[in-house]
Parts: C-alpha cells; sequence; structure tokens
C-alpha cells in the first residue's frame, strides 16, 4: 500500500506559486460554504511516519483557511483524567461540530499501532481494534461527517535522512526527538503493522490516501487538492445521499405476543414487607458505594419505561441512598442546538461518570429506536443501525470496568389511565400530565413493538436489560434497588 509514496514525486517551484493562490481561494471558500451551510463536520486524521511533514502541512493548511474555525488535537498518551473514561472519551469530546473542521494528530489508530509494533498486544488484538474503527467511521460517516485519512509516508532512507537533516539545524532540532529514533530503529515493524491496519481500515466512506513526505511542495498540493475535491463534491450535492436498509425490520407476532405481555404486572409488595426491603437495599447499596473498591469502577444506571411508569420516583429511592457528592442524575430531553450539530451519542459519552462517581440516566440513548423511531425523527436506516451503535457504546463501557444497569419499567394501559387520571386531579402533580403524554398513549401498540425490538436486539450478556413490573411501585423499586446492588457487588 505504501509502494506509490516511495516513487519520488515532485513539483517544480514555478508550477507550486502558481497553483498555491488559487486552490488556497478555492479552499477557503469552501471553508466559509460549510461554515453557513452547517450540514455537516470534517475530521481529518493526520497519521504517518515521524519526519514525513505532518506538522508541517496542517500549520499550512492552518494558514490557507479561517484558523478560527479549525479545531487540531494532538493525541497524545492518555491522561491521569482521560484514564478515568473509556479510551474512545476523549475521542468524543474532540468531535467537531457540524461546519467546522477538526484535525487530528495520531487518532484512534495511535495506540492500537503502537502497542502492536512495542509488543504489548499481538495481531488478533490490532486486527479487533481496526473493526471497531471501520464501525465507529461508518457511524460517524452515516451521521454526516466527512473524514480525510492521511498516512504521511518516507521510505527508511529517507526518514534517517529527514531526521539528521532536522537535527543539523538548531531552528528544527528540537523537532528530532529520541522517540523519533526509537521509531525509526522500529521501520520495519510499524511498516508491517501500519500496512495491516491501512489495508483493513480503508473504506469507501473513510478511504486511507498516502501522502509521500519527500517533496514539500508535491505533499502540500496533494493534501490540499484532496481536501477541496471532497468538500467541494460534498457542498454542492443538494441532499445527503442516501443508504439502503441493511435488515429488514421484524414482522410483528402473528398471535400478538410479545416479551412485555409476559410480565406478570400483579406483582405486589405490602407497606411494612415494602419499607422492611427498602430500608434493607438502601443500606446495603450505600455501603457498595462506599466501599474501597468503588473508587476503581463507576456505575451507569438507565431508566426507561411507559410514562407514568415510576422512574423519578425510582430515580428517588437509589439517590436516597447515595452520598450527592459522586452522582449525577441527568434527564434527557430533546437535544439542544449544540447536540443537534454532533452525532446523537455525543451528549451522552460527555455525560458518562469517572471513577467512584455514578451517573443516572432519566431516558437515555436508546431514544433513537424509541421516540425517535415512532414519531418518524430520523430514518428508518438510522434507527436500524442505531441498535449496533448502541451495542458497540456499551460494550465500551463494560470493557472499561463500568457497571452498566439498563431498567424498563413497564405497567399496563389500565394503570396508566388511573395514574393520568390521578395526576390531573392533584395539584401538585398535575405538572407531570401533559398533552405530549396523552398522545404518547395513542400509541401504545408502537411503544410496545419498539421496545421489544428493542429488548431483543440490545440485551446483550455483558449489558442485560432488567424488566421491571411496574404497576405497583413499591415492588419495582424494590426490584431495582436489589438488581443494582447486585450488579456492583458482582463488578466488587
Amino acid at each position: 500500500m505504501f509502494e506509490s509514496a516511495e516513487v519520488g514525486h515532485t513539483v517544480d517551484k514555478a508550477t507550486y506559486e502558481r497553483e498555491v493562490p488559487r486552490l488556497r481561494e478555492a479552499l477557503l471558500g469552501a471553508q466559509y460554504d460549510l461554515l453557513r451551510a452547517a450540514r455537516l463536520p470534517v475530521l481529518i486524521l493526520v497519521n504517518g511516519v515521524d519526519g514525513a511533514g505532518k506538522g508541517e502541512t496542517v500549520n499550512l493548511l492552518k494558514e490557507w483557511m479561517d484558523p478560527r474555525h479549525i479545531q487540531v488535537h494532538a493525541l497524545r498518551e492518555l491522561t491521569e483524567e482521560e484514564r478515568q473514561y473509556p479510551p474512545m472519551w476523549r475521542i468524543w469530546r474532540a468531535l467537531p461540530p457540524k461546519g467546522r473542521i477538526g484535525v487530528f494528530f495520531g487518532s484512534w489508530y495511535t495506540l492500537p499501532i503502537l502497542g502492536r509494533v512495542f509488543g504489548a498486544t499481538g495481531d488478533a488484538e490490532l486486527d479487533q481494534a481496526m473493526v471497531e474503527n471501520v464501525r465507529f467511521e461508518r457511524m460517524l460517516a452515516d451521521e454526516g461527517a466527512l473524514i480525510f485519512k492521511f498516512w504521511f509516508h518516507l521510505s527508511k532512507d529517507q526518514q534517517k535522512r529527514r531526521l539528521k537533516k532536522l537535527e543539523k539545524d538548531p531552528k528544527t532540532r528540537w523537532r528530532a526527538t529520541e522517540r523519533d529514533w526509537e521509531h525509526y530503529k522500529r521501520y520495519d515493524k510499524f511498516y508491517r503493522v501500519s500496512e495491516r491496519a491501512l489495508r483493513l481500515t480503508s473504506t469507501a466512506e473513510a478511504p486511507w490516501h498516502i501522502v509521500e513526505g519527500t517533496d514539500p511542495r508535491y505533499r502540500n498540493l496533494m493534501v490540499g487538492k484532496t481536501l477541496l475535491a471532497a468538500l467541494r463534491q460534498r457542498l454542492d450535492q443538494e441532499t445527503p445521499p442516501q443508504r439502503a436498509l441493511s435488515a429488514p425490520l421484524a414482522p410483528a407476532a402473528a398471535d400478538n405476543r410479545n416479551l412485555l405481555k409476559t410480565l406478570d404486572l400483579a406483582l405486589r409488595l405490602d407497606k411494612n414487607d415494602y419499607e422492611k426491603q427498602l430500608e434493607k437495599y438502601q443500606g446495603r447499596l450505600s455501603l457498595l458505594t462506599r466501599h474501597k473498591r468503588f473508587k476503581d469502577t463507576s456505575v451507569v444506571a438507565v431508566f426507561e419505561g411507559m410514562d407514568a411508569a415510576g422512574k423519578g420516583s425510582a430515580i428517588r429511592r437509589v439517590t436516597g441512598a447515595l452520598d450527592a457528592r459522586y452522582y449525577d442524575v441527568h434527564a434527557i430531553a430533546a437535544p439542544s442546538d449544540e447536540e443537534l450539530a454532533q452525532p446523537y451519542l455525543w451528549r451522552f459519552w460527555r455525560r458518562l461518570p469517572r471513577r467512584g462517581h455514578i451517573a443516572i440516566f432519566d431516558r437515555s440513548w436508546y431514544g433513537r429506536v424509541l421516540v425517535e423511531r415512532i414519531e418518524n425523527l430520523c430514518s428508518e436506516y438510522d434507527w436500524m443501525r442505531a441498535y449496533r451503535e448502541i451495542d458497540d457504546f456499551e460494550e465500551q463501557l463494560t470493557r472499561h470496568g463500568i457497571v452498566l444497569a439498563k431498567f424498563w419499567l413497564h405497567i399496563s394501559p389500565e394503570e396508566q389511565l388511573r395514574r393520568f387520571k390521578e395526576r390531573e386531579q392533584t395539584p401538585f402533580k398535575r405538572f407531570k400530565i401533559t398533552q405530549e403524554d396523552w398522545r404518547n398513549r395513542e400509541k401504545w401498540g408502537l411503544y410496545e413493538r419498539s421496545v421489544c425490538d428493542m429488548v431483543d436486539r440490545t440485551s446483550t450478556e455483558i449489558a442485560p436489560w432488567t424488566l421491571v413490573e411496574a404497576n405497583d411501585k413499591r415492588y419495582a423499586r424494590i426490584k431495582i434497588l436489589k438488581t443494582l446492588c447486585e450488579r456492583i457487588e458482582a463488578a466488587l
């Protein structure tokens, strides 16, 4: 894959000076069109051989375009703060919003490649990381992002000459570091590992562009023209490209039976038994979150359910056992303008808890496959692909050691109607009932089917759903507290 970057392409000075002004003008115009349209973000990945001109090229792009709308991120070793979260947390936080350009020095490729070169991982781990990278980039592309992946290449002899040249000049000596020479000693292994990684991840939506790093003029024009051509093509499209469905929608059951209809909603607890168990499990939860090993883990608790199913009151029984300094409750409503400018999972990644903390989500990322599906707020392709993306997201959480507990609180239509009427008749509860709730009630069948699909596709061994019979609030609260305790105990 790198052979074409070792043929020695050059551009003479006269040609370069003639083409650069036109290229600069066109790039700047495309950047402002991107900013005005605010339809898509642009991600530029800058990877490759040390000394191949990565930094010089990025500096030049910022000179050719408006640097105020270009965010540059240098991804080095994980900081102490970043180690508190799954590895991709820092990537999600750095994603550019629609209309902006984000440049990543290093990327989600850097650590897997370094791990393989230095022997910390094997081919299997590298291949798995590349599969995950492809899925991540597919998700970004499906969300509208335009992705450029540049690999700056030099032959072994060219890299050696480049590093020596940098060392000789007092103005550039600082750029030839011990780390660069250490990487040079492993050039052959870097070559093999990098080529394997690039072959596995050069896809239609995010292809790799190999940049010959020997001649700066050729390198600059090649990168600039590649950016301009793809950016102009996307901006000139009147509508974004549509994708076909990857799988058919499962048909409804012929006998009208589904998973939710198997729940025994008659389960109840009397008041005395409830109060005893509430004290027991709140105390147990309190002790668990004060355990000396809890500081090395974190908890994400997801609460979903039908309107008036008791999510809020169940959450209050959980938080009643916790130290207020170490938990946050996130009530998820319609996304803000800032959140709409990012992939839908972005607002959840940025709310993840650091170690020793708990994040409680009153509604969650499952809105994509529930309300957004039912209300036609996204395309069928988008909510169908979300199942896989959510599974990937939750796998990253659990792999990092986060305890993930997902609760669906279910009630009967009759019990919901009773609670709606009670809210309307009780002054201090009246704010809880809106016309939206009554409108959603008319779509009960659609919600049931969507929930069954959701549980079927996203209840995994590492992130199972707990279905809670919630006609009786006492029973529901105890089941939730007990399950949460058991999940944390298993992790500790």
